[in-house]
């Protein structure tokens, strides 16, 4: 992926129309799938008291994250290459705000925003394993911001049916077909010690790893997609359809 040349009217045309028929889209998606949440009902309680906190998400599930998300407003960091800046076209119009950087490009620059939103009373959205993987393997950013920020980390996924995976790309999208049932699912909070040392950081983002990956579990079963298929998402190798045809 290469970086959108800030000068060109031809890319940001791209991108504020592609932006917006994703925007249309999803909430298209959204507005004829039915909904349902498991093990929501603190996230929920927070949202409803304004009490800030931080959603993390692995990023092939997060298409329909922001039709989950109920709180008063929200932040999430995202790149600023091509896919990115459509994305962030995207979810603006969906009412989450938008820094820009990534654990490979900008970092420093997106974890002063995320903490500048904080301060402003926002919540925060994080994507472990984006930009670009290995697909459900937490980098440790997030774990950073909940010890600057003092905000417990709620570890999420959602599950679709009838969806499309797009197996062709890293983070395996998981994308609803219209008339979908989605299930959203949330597992205990995770609070890291503003003085945590570097093995307990450490710590917490193997348990945010593993919780990331049971709720991603729990959403499969819950609407019954295959366990192979949930087994290999969530241990990062290659589609189980792919493997079988190299093998050959």
């Amino acid at each position: 992926m290469r970086l959108i040349p800030r000068g060109s009217r031809r890319e940001r045309f791209v991108v504020e129309a592609g932006g917006y028929l994703i925007h249309l889209l999803l909430r298209f998606i959204a507005a004829t799938s039915r909904h349902r949440y498991l093990g929501a009902e603190e996230i929920l309680a927070r949202f409803d008291n304004h009490e800030q906190l931080i959603m993390a998400f692995w990023h092939g599930r997060m298409v329909m994250t922001p039709f989950g998300y109920k709180g008063p407003g929200a932040c999430i960091m995202n790149s600023r290459h091509r896919d990115g800046a459509l994305i962030s076209r995207a979810i603006e119009r969906l009412g989450v705000e938008v820094v820009h950087g990534s654990s490979s490009r900008g970092w420093v620059g997106g974890l002063k925003g995320m903490l500048a939103a904080a301060q402003r009373g926002c919540d925060l959205v994080v994507v472990p394993d984006g930009p670009r993987g290995p697909r459900c393997t937490a980098k440790g950013g997030v774990v950073q911001l909940a010890r600057a920020t003092g905000l417990p980390i709620y570890p999420c996924s959602t599950a679709s049916s009838p969806q499309r995976v797009v197996s062709k790309s890293w983070d395996w999208l998981c994308i609803p077909l219209p008339g979908a049932e989605i299930v959203y699912v949330v597992e205990e909070p995770i609070r890291v010690a503003p003085d945590a040392s570097s093995d307990a950081m450490e710590e917490a983002r193997l348990e945010l790893e593993r919780r990331l990956n049971h709720a991603t579990e729990r959403a499969d079963e819950a609407l019954g997609v295959a366990s192979e298929l949930t087994a290999e998402y969530t241990r990062g190798g290659p589609h189980p359809r792919r493997r079988r045809e190299e093998s050959v």
